[in-house]
């Protein structure tokens, strides 16, 4: 029997009378699993970049909150994703990254396929010596493709197949930042930081949304770009965010910054921006380099977060690129405890949610009242059907 629903009523109220999401949306696996299906299967959510599949012909399985993917760029150069399991008896296809040289065969039973998901070869499936059957339309057991889309080099998924177009959906974001629809060059293998996280994916995206924590617990960056530097963002049903008036350009030992994107209106001279997109993608842009951040949910108490560090021209200096991955990973390890420390904080039976400043916790409502407005529209409609 299904534990009741957690009352979200509470969530929705304007931020001088809401309170946060229940404990049990950070806790409870019950309730993940609802979230699975209402924030991430059922919109645009963020699997990975596609500069994890640099060349065609790369292929790299992801997990995605327990269903199995396969991400892969085709002879033709475009990204896809797939369901990484055979169509004949639902085995595992790729364990690990690699390069597809040929076909992607199945361990199992030999059935292969092409880089583009067609079904090309089901060796003896008529018998031995025969290899094909009329009741097996090779036509119609492709591997299962998940719609996807790539925007800042991270390759969104669509799982339920039903979300609005990706630029209908994504279109306030598209619209804020158009000055940044730049070329993107990925920083290589010193530009990748992977940090495992106790917490839930939730808090890490409530963490990166404010400036509020910046004289605490980033006392480094707050004493160049201070609190009072920063301004909320916040676009109700898609995005929120900080960004910042001061922006100090990382410089090499001649005191050589990275090259700029190219064309850049004046004011982001002095200016950047960090968005999370919702549910489950961070992202930040500057007038030298931008960065996005994937929170891939390992259950209701663990977050893994995919980092990756892009520049306006490629084969930028590496020594710079490795000064700005490690100024970069100092700030993101600085948030660690504090999103651990409020998973913990979650195991409190007498905690209701707690409170927001309406000052400086606008962008963390507007995400809370995204996911209680999802959770229930979602909770709706599955009533509905039974």
């Amino acid at each position: 029997m299904s534990p009741p629903p957690t009352d979200l009523a509470s969530v929705r109220l304007p931020i001088t009378q809401a309170h946060g999401l229940p404990n049990a949306h950070y806790i409870d696996p019950a309730v993940f699993a609802e979230e699975r299906q209402a924030l991430m299967f059922g919109q645009w959510a963020g699997l990975a970049v596609a500069a994890d599949v640099p060349e065609p012909g790369d292929a790299s399985p992801v997990d995605f909150l327990g269903m199995p993917l396969l991400l892969i760029r085709g002879r033709d150069g475009a990204v896809r994703v797939f369901q990484n399991i055979c169509r004949h008896r639902g085995m595992i296809l790729v364990e690990a990254p690699r390069k597809i040289e040929g076909a992607i065969r199945c361990p199992y039973h030999s059935w292969c396929y092409g880089s583009d998901g067609r079904l090309v070869s089901t060796p003896h499936v008529g018998g031995p010596g025969h290899n094909t059957h009329e009741a097996i339309d090779r036509a119609a057991l492709g591997l299962i493709e998940v719609r996807s889309h790539v925007w800042r080099d991270v390759v969104w998924i669509n799982v339920s197949g039903d979300a609005p177009a990706f630029e209908e959906a994504m279109a306030p974001a598209l619209a804020r930042w158009a000055d940044f629809e730049r070329p993107l060059y990925h920083g290589g293998a010193d530009s990748r930081i992977t940090l495992a996280v106790a917490s839930n994916w939730k808090l890490a995206v409530e963490n990166y949304c404010e400036s509020y924590h910046l004289p605490w617990v980033h006392p480094g960056l707050n004493s160049y770009s201070r609190l009072e530097d920063h301004y909320n963002i916040e676009q109700p049903g898609a995005f929120s965010g900080q960004g910042t008036l001061v922006y100090r350009q990382v410089t090499n030992e001649y005191g050589a910054p990275f090259p700029d994107f190219a064309g850049l209106p004046d004011k982001w001279d002095t200016a950047a921006e960090y968005l999370a997109i919702y549910p489950n993608v961070l992202l930040g842009a500057h007038r030298d380099h931008a960065f996005a951040i994937v929170l891939l949910p390992d259950g209701p108490e663990r977050t893994v977060e995919h980092i990756h560090l892009y520049y306006a021209e490629p084969g930028t200096d590496s020594g710079l690129r490795q000064r700005n991955t490690q100024l970069w990973k100092t700030v993101f390890e600085e948030d660690i405890f504090v999103v651990e420390g409020m998973q913990r904080g979650r195991h409190a039976a007498g905690f209701d949610g707690g409170r927001f400043s309406p000052a400086m916790d606008g962008p963390t409502h507007c995400f809370h009242d995204w996911v209680a407005a999802r959770m229930m529209a979602w909770r709706g409609a599955s009533e509905a059907a039974e």
